[in-house]
Protein backbone atom coordinates (compact mmCIF):
# COMPACT_ATOMS: atom_id res chain seq x y z
CA UNK A 1 0.00 0.00 0.00
CA UNK A 2 1.04 3.67 -0.55
CA UNK A 3 1.36 6.09 2.69
CA UNK A 4 1.12 9.81 2.39
CA UNK A 5 2.83 11.87 5.30
CA UNK A 6 1.57 15.66 5.56
CA UNK A 7 4.35 17.40 7.48
CA UNK A 8 8.02 16.14 7.72
CA UNK A 9 8.84 17.99 11.13
CA UNK A 10 10.54 15.99 13.48
CA UNK A 11 7.38 13.76 13.94
CA UNK A 12 6.87 13.36 10.34
CA UNK A 13 9.57 12.31 9.57
CA UNK A 14 9.81 10.06 12.45
CA UNK A 15 6.26 8.14 11.27
CA UNK A 16 8.08 8.57 7.35
CA UNK A 17 10.90 6.21 8.43
CA UNK A 18 8.69 3.74 10.37
CA UNK A 19 5.69 2.73 7.74
CA UNK A 20 8.35 2.69 5.07
CA UNK A 21 9.94 0.05 7.21
CA UNK A 22 6.77 -1.76 7.10
CA UNK A 23 6.74 -5.06 4.86
CA UNK A 24 3.33 -3.88 3.21
CA UNK A 25 3.85 -0.57 2.45
CA UNK A 26 5.45 0.03 -1.07
CA UNK A 27 5.51 3.69 -1.03
CA UNK A 28 5.75 6.44 0.77
CA UNK A 29 4.80 10.35 -0.63
CA UNK A 30 5.81 13.39 1.38
CA UNK A 31 3.93 16.77 1.03
CA UNK A 32 5.29 19.84 3.70
CA UNK A 33 4.83 23.42 2.95
CA UNK A 34 8.80 23.93 3.22
CA UNK A 35 9.59 22.47 -0.13
CA UNK A 36 13.62 22.60 0.90
CA UNK A 37 12.96 20.39 3.86
CA UNK A 38 10.39 17.91 1.93
CA UNK A 39 13.41 17.67 -0.72
CA UNK A 40 15.86 16.78 1.48
CA UNK A 41 14.11 13.91 3.51
CA UNK A 42 12.58 12.63 0.23
CA UNK A 43 15.80 12.01 -0.86
CA UNK A 44 16.72 10.47 2.36
CA UNK A 45 14.17 8.10 1.90
CA UNK A 46 13.51 7.13 -1.49
CA UNK A 47 10.31 9.16 -1.02
CA UNK A 48 7.86 10.81 -3.47
CA UNK A 49 6.68 14.29 -3.41
CA UNK A 50 3.22 15.81 -3.94
CA UNK A 51 3.27 19.68 -4.71
CA UNK A 52 0.13 20.14 -2.82
CA UNK A 53 -2.39 18.18 0.18
CA UNK A 54 -5.32 17.40 -2.70
CA UNK A 55 -2.65 16.07 -5.02
CA UNK A 56 -1.13 13.51 -2.28
CA UNK A 57 -4.72 12.54 -1.01
CA UNK A 58 -5.16 11.31 -4.92
CA UNK A 59 -1.92 9.08 -5.14
CA UNK A 60 -2.16 7.33 -1.39
CA UNK A 61 -4.34 4.62 0.30
CA UNK A 62 -4.01 6.13 3.65
CA UNK A 63 -2.80 9.24 5.19
CA UNK A 64 -0.38 10.14 8.42
CA UNK A 65 -1.12 13.92 9.36
CA UNK A 66 1.78 15.28 11.33
CA UNK A 67 1.41 18.53 10.33
CA UNK A 68 1.99 21.66 12.85
CA UNK A 69 -1.47 21.57 15.19
CA UNK A 70 -3.30 24.57 14.00
CA UNK A 71 -3.39 21.88 10.31
CA UNK A 72 -4.83 18.97 12.11
CA UNK A 73 -8.57 19.17 12.02
CA UNK A 74 -8.01 20.85 8.22
CA UNK A 75 -6.17 17.74 6.84
CA UNK A 76 -8.07 15.61 8.79
CA UNK A 77 -11.79 16.50 7.05
CA UNK A 78 -9.52 16.87 3.80
CA UNK A 79 -8.92 12.93 4.32
CA UNK A 80 -11.86 12.20 5.54
CA UNK A 81 -13.61 13.69 2.97
CA UNK A 82 -11.43 11.56 0.34
CA UNK A 83 -12.53 7.97 1.89
CA UNK A 84 -8.73 7.93 3.42
CA UNK A 85 -8.00 5.47 6.53
CA UNK A 86 -6.36 8.43 8.71
CA UNK A 87 -3.59 8.95 11.20
CA UNK A 88 -3.46 12.07 13.29
CA UNK A 89 -1.03 12.95 15.62
CA UNK A 90 -2.66 14.85 19.03
CA UNK A 91 -4.69 16.75 19.22
CA UNK A 92 -7.63 17.11 16.37
CA UNK A 93 -7.72 21.08 17.92
CA UNK A 94 -6.58 23.17 20.62
CA UNK A 95 -10.46 24.41 20.79
CA UNK A 96 -13.32 22.66 21.61
CA UNK A 97 -15.72 23.60 18.70
CA UNK A 98 -13.31 22.34 16.12
CA UNK A 99 -12.70 19.24 17.81
CA UNK A 100 -16.54 18.51 18.35
CA UNK A 101 -17.11 19.47 14.43
CA UNK A 102 -14.38 17.03 13.43
CA UNK A 103 -16.17 14.13 15.56
CA UNK A 104 -19.36 14.69 13.93
CA UNK A 105 -17.86 14.20 10.80
CA UNK A 106 -15.63 10.98 11.59
CA UNK A 107 -18.39 9.81 12.82
CA UNK A 108 -21.15 10.74 10.14
CA UNK A 109 -18.91 9.53 7.17
CA UNK A 110 -18.07 6.13 9.59
CA UNK A 111 -14.62 7.01 8.48
CA UNK A 112 -11.04 5.65 9.94
CA UNK A 113 -9.44 8.12 12.01
CA UNK A 114 -6.76 6.87 14.68
CA UNK A 115 -5.30 9.58 17.08
CA UNK A 116 -1.79 9.28 17.88
CA UNK A 117 -1.42 8.74 21.57
CA UNK A 118 0.81 6.63 21.27
CA UNK A 119 1.11 5.27 25.57
CA UNK A 120 -1.54 2.91 24.54
CA UNK A 121 1.12 1.12 23.10
CA UNK A 122 3.55 1.46 25.76
CA UNK A 123 4.36 -2.37 27.50
CA UNK A 124 4.35 -0.85 31.01
CA UNK A 125 0.68 1.14 30.46
CA UNK A 126 -0.73 -2.09 28.40
CA UNK A 127 0.07 -4.21 31.51
CA UNK A 128 -0.92 -1.80 33.87
CA UNK A 129 -4.34 -1.61 32.04
CA UNK A 130 -4.19 -5.44 31.95
CA UNK A 131 -3.75 -5.97 35.84
CA UNK A 132 -6.64 -3.47 35.70
CA UNK A 133 -9.07 -5.56 33.67
CA UNK A 134 -7.89 -8.92 35.61
CA UNK A 135 -8.84 -7.64 39.03
CA UNK A 136 -5.31 -8.03 39.93
CA UNK A 137 -4.79 -5.10 41.73
CA UNK A 138 -8.39 -4.57 43.10
CA UNK A 139 -9.77 -1.74 44.13
CA UNK A 140 -7.97 1.26 42.74
CA UNK A 141 -7.48 3.87 45.90
CA UNK A 142 -5.61 6.28 44.22
CA UNK A 143 -3.31 7.15 40.95
CA UNK A 144 -0.22 8.87 40.68
CA UNK A 145 0.96 10.41 37.58
CA UNK A 146 3.87 12.46 36.73
CA UNK A 147 5.28 14.41 33.57
CA UNK A 148 7.89 16.46 33.48
CA UNK A 149 9.75 17.13 30.28
CA UNK A 150 13.44 17.52 30.25
CA UNK A 151 13.79 20.88 28.92
CA UNK A 152 11.32 23.74 28.40
CA UNK A 153 10.74 24.37 24.80
CA UNK A 154 11.96 27.68 22.88
CA UNK A 155 9.54 30.83 23.66
CA UNK A 156 8.41 30.45 19.77
CA UNK A 157 6.57 27.24 20.02
CA UNK A 158 4.18 28.69 23.41
CA UNK A 159 1.70 30.53 21.00
CA UNK A 160 0.71 27.83 19.34
CA UNK A 161 1.36 24.91 22.37
CA UNK A 162 -1.92 25.05 23.53
CA UNK A 163 -0.75 25.28 27.19
CA UNK A 164 1.11 23.23 29.45
CA UNK A 165 -2.15 20.94 29.83
CA UNK A 166 -3.16 20.90 25.83
CA UNK A 167 0.16 20.03 24.83
CA UNK A 168 2.35 18.20 27.81
CA UNK A 169 -0.53 16.68 30.19
CA UNK A 170 -2.85 15.86 27.09
CA UNK A 171 -0.87 12.31 26.65
CA UNK A 172 -1.81 12.09 30.95
CA UNK A 173 -5.25 12.38 30.44
CA UNK A 174 -5.79 10.42 27.54
CA UNK A 175 -3.64 7.43 29.62
CA UNK A 176 -5.36 7.18 32.62
CA UNK A 177 -8.80 7.18 31.47
CA UNK A 178 -7.61 3.72 28.72
CA UNK A 179 -5.67 2.50 31.88
CA UNK A 180 -8.42 2.75 34.96
CA UNK A 181 -11.62 2.54 32.65
CA UNK A 182 -12.92 5.46 33.88
CA UNK A 183 -13.88 9.15 33.44
CA UNK A 184 -12.57 12.22 34.99
CA UNK A 185 -15.48 13.87 36.32
CA UNK A 186 -13.54 17.12 38.28
CA UNK A 187 -10.16 18.63 38.41
CA UNK A 188 -8.51 21.02 40.59
CA UNK A 189 -5.42 22.86 39.62
CA UNK A 190 -2.44 25.15 41.12
CA UNK A 191 0.31 26.28 38.51
CA UNK A 192 3.17 27.71 38.93
CA UNK A 193 6.18 29.95 36.88
CA UNK A 194 9.08 28.41 38.34
CA UNK A 195 11.68 27.70 35.63
CA UNK A 196 11.33 30.51 33.00
CA UNK A 197 9.42 33.71 33.29
CA UNK A 198 8.67 33.21 29.14
CA UNK A 199 6.02 30.84 30.26
CA UNK A 200 3.80 34.06 31.85
CA UNK A 201 3.91 36.07 28.56
CA UNK A 202 1.57 33.83 27.28
CA UNK A 203 -0.49 33.15 29.85
CA UNK A 204 0.87 29.44 31.10
CA UNK A 205 2.52 28.01 33.44
CA UNK A 206 5.50 25.55 33.71
CA UNK A 207 4.80 23.67 37.08
CA UNK A 208 1.47 21.84 38.07
CA UNK A 209 0.00 20.13 40.30
CA UNK A 210 -3.50 18.51 39.64
CA UNK A 211 -5.85 16.57 41.97
CA UNK A 212 -8.56 14.52 39.56
CA UNK A 213 -11.41 12.66 40.93
CA UNK A 214 -12.74 9.91 38.78
CA UNK A 215 -16.12 8.54 38.06
CA UNK A 216 -16.17 5.55 40.48
CA UNK A 217 -14.54 7.99 43.16
CA UNK A 218 -10.95 6.64 42.37
CA UNK A 219 -8.56 9.94 43.19
CA UNK A 220 -5.67 10.77 40.81
CA UNK A 221 -2.36 13.24 41.30
CA UNK A 222 -0.61 14.49 38.84
CA UNK A 223 2.72 16.42 38.85
CA UNK A 224 4.39 18.27 36.25
CA UNK A 225 6.72 20.54 34.86
CA UNK A 226 9.01 21.96 31.76
CA UNK A 227 12.67 20.88 33.61
CA UNK A 228 13.69 18.16 35.02
CA UNK A 229 17.84 18.51 35.10
CA UNK A 230 18.17 14.33 35.04
CA UNK A 231 15.93 13.76 31.96
CA UNK A 232 12.68 12.82 30.36
CA UNK A 233 10.23 11.52 33.78
CA UNK A 234 7.30 9.83 32.63
CA UNK A 235 5.53 7.55 35.23
CA UNK A 236 2.61 6.11 36.62
CA UNK A 237 1.59 4.43 39.89
CA UNK A 238 -1.91 2.19 40.89
CA UNK A 239 -2.29 2.09 44.55
CA UNK A 240 -5.07 -0.73 44.73
CA UNK A 241 -6.42 -2.98 47.61
CA UNK A 242 -4.24 -5.99 46.56
CA UNK A 243 -1.06 -4.95 44.75
CA UNK A 244 1.14 -1.41 44.07
CA UNK A 245 2.55 -0.99 40.94
CA UNK A 246 4.51 1.45 38.79
CA UNK A 247 4.73 2.27 35.17
CA UNK A 248 7.73 3.97 33.96
CA UNK A 249 10.14 2.59 36.62
CA UNK A 250 13.35 1.08 35.16
CA UNK A 251 17.04 1.41 34.59
CA UNK A 252 16.78 4.78 32.61
CA UNK A 253 14.49 6.13 35.18
CA UNK A 254 15.53 10.00 36.00
CA UNK A 255 15.66 9.87 39.78
CA UNK A 256 18.03 8.66 42.40
CA UNK A 257 17.49 7.78 45.43
CA UNK A 258 19.27 9.03 48.86
CA UNK A 259 18.46 5.48 50.49
CA UNK A 260 22.17 4.00 51.40
CA UNK A 261 23.02 1.30 49.52
CA UNK A 262 20.31 2.22 45.81
CA UNK A 263 22.25 2.42 42.63
CA UNK A 264 23.78 5.82 41.25
CA UNK A 265 20.98 7.95 39.11
CA UNK A 266 21.13 5.95 35.31
CA UNK A 267 24.03 6.65 33.39
CA UNK A 268 21.85 6.82 30.55
CA UNK A 269 18.25 8.26 31.57
CA UNK A 270 15.63 9.18 28.84
CA UNK A 271 16.30 12.16 27.12
CA UNK A 272 12.96 12.62 25.30
CA UNK A 273 9.70 11.24 24.45
CA UNK A 274 11.16 9.43 21.07
CA UNK A 275 13.15 8.13 23.32
CA UNK A 276 11.21 7.08 26.08
CA UNK A 277 8.79 5.95 23.50
CA UNK A 278 10.77 4.67 20.33
CA UNK A 279 8.88 0.93 20.94
CA UNK A 280 5.35 2.45 21.25
CA UNK A 281 5.56 4.64 18.43
CA UNK A 282 6.51 1.53 16.22
CA UNK A 283 3.55 -0.50 17.98
CA UNK A 284 0.91 2.51 16.89
CA UNK A 285 2.05 2.66 13.26
CA UNK A 286 2.53 -0.81 12.87
CA UNK A 287 -1.45 -1.41 14.02
CA UNK A 288 -2.28 1.50 11.99
CA UNK A 289 -1.30 -0.16 8.77
CA UNK A 290 -3.40 -3.03 10.03
CA UNK A 291 -6.11 -0.82 10.61
CA UNK A 292 -5.94 0.90 6.85
CA UNK A 293 -5.78 -2.89 5.65
CA UNK A 294 -8.93 -3.80 7.56
CA UNK A 295 -7.14 -6.38 9.71
CA UNK A 296 -7.49 -4.32 12.95
CA UNK A 297 -9.90 -2.46 14.83
CA UNK A 298 -9.13 1.68 15.63
CA UNK A 299 -7.38 1.46 19.03
CA UNK A 300 -7.70 5.36 19.55
CA UNK A 301 -10.63 7.03 18.31
CA UNK A 302 -11.34 10.63 17.62
CA UNK A 303 -14.20 10.47 20.57
CA UNK A 304 -11.44 9.64 22.81
CA UNK A 305 -9.31 12.96 21.66
CA UNK A 306 -12.19 14.94 22.25
CA UNK A 307 -12.36 13.59 25.96
CA UNK A 308 -8.89 14.01 27.03
CA UNK A 309 -9.14 17.40 25.49
CA UNK A 310 -11.91 17.74 27.70
CA UNK A 311 -10.27 17.15 30.60
CA UNK A 312 -7.14 19.78 29.49
CA UNK A 313 -9.61 22.52 29.03
CA UNK A 314 -11.29 21.83 32.71
CA UNK A 315 -7.90 21.93 34.35
CA UNK A 316 -7.26 25.36 31.91
CA UNK A 317 -10.32 26.58 33.57
CA UNK A 318 -10.05 25.17 37.67
CA UNK A 319 -5.90 27.34 37.20
CA UNK A 320 -7.73 30.28 36.02
CA UNK A 321 -10.65 30.49 38.02
CA UNK A 322 -8.83 29.07 41.38
CA UNK A 323 -11.68 26.20 41.87
CA UNK A 324 -12.68 23.01 41.26
CA UNK A 325 -14.13 22.36 37.58
CA UNK A 326 -16.16 19.59 36.61
CA UNK A 327 -15.67 18.17 33.43
CA UNK A 328 -18.79 18.66 32.10
CA UNK A 329 -18.86 22.35 32.67
CA UNK A 330 -16.60 22.48 29.71
CA UNK A 331 -18.83 23.49 26.60
CA UNK A 332 -18.03 24.72 22.98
Amino acid sequence: MRIGVVGVGRIGQYHARVVQSHPDVSDIVLVDADRARTGQVAAELGAEIAETVPDLLQRVDAVIVASPTNTHASMVRLAVEASLPTFCEKPIALDLQSTIEVVKLVRASGATVQMGFQRRFDAGYRAARQAICDDALGRIYAIRIAGHDPAPPHESYLPGSGGIFRDLHIHDFDIIRWVLGQEVVEVYVQGSVLVDPMFARHDDVDTVAATLTFSDGTLGVLTGGRHDPLGYDIRMELFGSKDVVSVGWDARMPMRSLEPGMPPAAEHPYAFFLDRFDAAYRAELTWFVDVAQGRAENPCSVEDAEAALRIALACDQSRREHRPVRVDEVVA
